[in-house]
């Protein structure tokens, strides 16, 4: 009975004209859609950054340490020292899409073959791309550098892990002051560094890598910012800050032995590896609006 019924209801179909529609036990399920292109999201997921640098998102949380410190996309942002590019791979994108622009306050390659060596291959993989991370600005700053971008210029002045390097070469304060020379009125600089406990003594020269929060602070506020705020994005409260290595003794880096090549007896570098990367403030100052 039920295949004549069918097979009328066709028959009717056809005398109206009509062409029966094929019948699915289960709907096609939509593609799901990928991040609106120019998103943070978008340079996040970025098919130009490696698996292996996804791997560290979960421990520097890029996205919200970005809206942290208020990352627009038509902003002049200057990230100071960008070393292998871990945030030029989602900062340089991101603004060449929104119509901002990146400058690279990088190393002085006549300072050592270090710097020579690693801004070579920036210049390389990034300034030589411009489709992908669009006109990136290169500029020098060191211990004897004329600032770091043109005064005035920019929204925001981003450092990731740099303060320690700073202290051991003894010039943290001009860092500070010529990241205020290079931000417009009510700029904002963002400052992420590893963080030693406050009950720990201060090595001047941050030979551990750590440093403390009131410090940097203090660096910032004597060359003329406003503090706004302070985030626990990027901490770890399992890091203890007093490591046989400092701070690399732990993930990216796991050192395992001293310039010697000696290895403390006992030493578990698994135990390091589970403590994952190090604890970090995440620091957001202003320049003020009248200055």
């Amino acid at each position: 009975m039920r295949r004549a019924l069918v097979f009328t209801a066709a028959l009717c179909l056809a005398a109206c004209g009509q062409t029966a529609e094929p019948v699915s036990d289960a709907a096609v399920p939509a593609e799901p859609a990928g991040p609106e292109v120019g998103s943070l999201d978008w340079a996040i997921a970025g098919d130009w950054r490696s698996d292996l640098e996804r791997a560290r998102d979960a421990w520097r949380s890029p996205k919200a340490t970005l809206e942290f410190f208020g990352l627009e996309p038509g902003h002049t942002v200057v990230e100071v020292w960008p070393g292998g590019g871990w945030y030029t791979n989602i900062l340089a994108p991101y603004l060449k899409e929104g119509g901002g622009q990146f400058i690279a306050a990088g190393f002085d390659p006549e300072g050592s073959e270090f710097a020579q060596n690693a801004m070579a291959r920036f210049n390389e993989t990034y300034v030589g791309d411009p489709e992908t991370y669009g006109d990136i600005e290169v500029t020098v700053f060191s211990s004897d550098s004329d600032g770091m971008a043109p005064a005035g210029t920019a929204d925001v002045v981003l450092t990731f892990r740099n303060v320690h390097n700073w202290m051991a070469g003894g010039y943290q304060a001009k860092a500070f002051a010529d990241a205020y020379a290079a931000l417009k009125p009510g700029g904002i600089l963002g400052v992420v560094e590893h963080r030693l406990p406050s009950t720990e003594v201060q090595d001047p020269v941050a030979a551990s890598g750590y440093v403390h929060e009131d410090y940097v602070k203090a660096q910032a506020e004597a060359a003329g910012f406003e503090f706004v705020d302070s985030s626990e994005i990027n901490a770890n409260p399992v890091d203890t800050a007093d490591h046989p290595f400092g701070v690399w003794t732990l993930p990216p880096v796991s050192r395992t032995a001293d310039q010697d090549g000696e290895t403390p007896e006992g030493f578990d570098p698994d135990a390091f590896r589970a403590i994952g990367e190090s604890d970090r403030m995440t620091l957001k100052f202003r320049k003020p609006a009248e200055s």
